[in-house]
């Protein structure tokens, strides 16, 4: 088959795990013998279009204005015009013979247009990879006013994506029941597709230790994302409550929109086991995976879906520990703790949080133990030669 991939966000360019779980999907589909050509926005680029290729993936990029990293506003009119510079920029080279299948990523939201016209013109299936439910974790966390014409906006766009979807996967069971709740009209076309990593740990290093003179050190690394999704302050209560052991060391590298907070807090509780860096690339990044101890994430308490964050799995691959809260019935808590993988908590938890953290300080066997069971539990359920079967098959039905 020849399979059209579009995403908001890729390499080589991005530093999001979402890019690289999409670019890894990519390689898995040639591997299974199909032709894949991701479509992608080009952020500043000259032309209208331009393609390249990576690792035997051929890219398609569109010009396109930035929608990372920038005011509310601004990315949401630059995002809605997607799907409308994509199909200006690639139409001329789809005839109707060109694509066998669309997978699209979520977020964003805006590809509905351009998945449509793909869809019609090629007579093709689509699978729609659904990782969070936006608008409504926006709403959950106060960003967004319900019943708002902001939301109704948001949520005619939401629409036109779910619709443009022959197949939808989400996360987990909870979140397939949540969806199910909260768009009924779409529950039947969804199933479970859980996020996935490709199996090879790094054989390299970064030197991360050398470099910020933490030879002796345990490192409790967050890497991705730092928003009003995660909690930031969160994890930094718990840097607050590890200040006092010498050893531990906090360290995120990331970007978003609670970077100047994490900064403050850090500043104002006057940490000394705390360190920031903005975010590097994606070979940098598993390099630094490979020298931690711990892997750190954390969940709004707000949140009424169920996410398993990509980052999980970058920690999985490495062997390492997974130690997080998450918002009060997300069933990532069961997959982790029954697995003893590591420790999740509920968000608010602090005390909990602080004291399986100095569990895992003082006991080096212990993280041995868990991260090796981390690692098991990727090779059993979220490897991505099962996640491109499933999408695979939902394409072929």
């Amino acid at each position: 088959m020849h399979l059209a991939l579009v995403i908001d966000d890729y390499l080589p360019d991005s530093t999001r795990v979402g890019a690289k779980m999409f670019h890894e999907l990519a390689v898995e589909l040639t591997h299974l013998g199909h032709n894949v050509t991701v479509i992608t926005p080009g952020f500043e680029q000259k032309h209208a279009f331009r393609e390249t290729q990576l690792d035997k993936v051929k890219i398609w990029n569109f010009r396109s204005s930035p929608i990372k990293d920038i005011g509310k506003i601004q990315r949401a009119i630059n995002e809605t015009v997607l799907s409308h510079r994509a199909w200006s920029a690639i139409k001329h080279r789809i005839k109707g013979d060109t694509f066998d299948g669309v997978v699209y990523y979520s977020p964003s939201i805006f590809f509905g247009g351009l998945v449509s016209k793909i869809k019609q013109r090629c007579a093709c299936r689509s699978y729609l990879i659904l990782r969070d439910f936006f608008p409504q974790w926006a709403i959950d966390s106060g960003l967004i006013n319900a019943g708002s014409m902001i939301e109704r906006y948001f949520r005619y766009f939401e629409k036109r994506n779910y619709s443009a979807a022959n197949v939808i996967g989400v996360m987990s069971q909870k979140n397939l029941e949540v969806f199910g709740k909260q768009s009924p009209c779409y529950s039947g076309k969804s199933e479970i597709l859980r996020n996935w990593a490709s199996l090879k740990p790094s054989e390299e290093v970064y030197d991360i230790r050398k470099k910020l003179s933490l030879e002796n050190h345990i490192i409790f690394f967050y890497g991705g994302n730092i928003g009003h999704a995660q909690d930031m302050a969160n994890l930094m209560r718990l840097a607050k409550g590890m200040n006092d052991y010498q050893l531990a060391h906090f360290l995120f590298i990331g970007q978003g929109d609670e970077v100047e907070l994490i900064k403050q807090l850090a500043e104002q509780w006057q940490l000394s086991n705390f360190t920031f860096l903005p975010s590097v690339g994606q070979d940098a990044f598993k390099k630094i995976l490979a020298e931690i101890d711990i892997g750190l994430f954390s969940l709004s308490k707000k949140h009424t879906a169920h996410n398993f964050p990509g980052k999980l799995l970058g920690y999985m691959v490495e062997a390492k520990p997974i130690l997080g809260s998450i918002n009060k019935g997300n069933d990532l808590k069961e997959v982790i703790n029954s697995n003893s993988a590591g420790y999740i908590l509920d968000n608010g938890e602090d005390q909990s949080l602080l004291n399986s953290a100095i569990k895992l300080y003082e006991d080096q066997e212990e993280r041995m133990e868990l991260g090796l069971n981390s690692q098991k539990l990727l090779e059993n359920e979220f490897s991505v030669s099962s996640a491109a079967n499933l999408i695979v098959k939902g394409l072929r039905s």
